[in-house]
């Protein structure tokens, strides 16, 4: 029984951590652009030197 409240407080604990990464990349501005990523394959790339014949 004894192994059941440690598991659940690791579990709580490891929450908690998942959880403070989530705010601090929302502080840090990681999911500010969510519209350019999924367009961005659509977009064409400039054609460079090495590829124009």
């Amino acid at each position: 029984m004894n192994i059941i409240y440690f598991l659940i407080g690791c579990s709580v604990l490891l929450a908690l951590v998942f959880l403070g990464a989530f705010f601090w990349a929302q502080r840090n501005g990681q999911h500010d652009d969510l519209y350019t990523p999924s367009v961005r394959i659509l977009l064409d790339d400039e054609p460079t030197d090495k590829n124009k014949k």
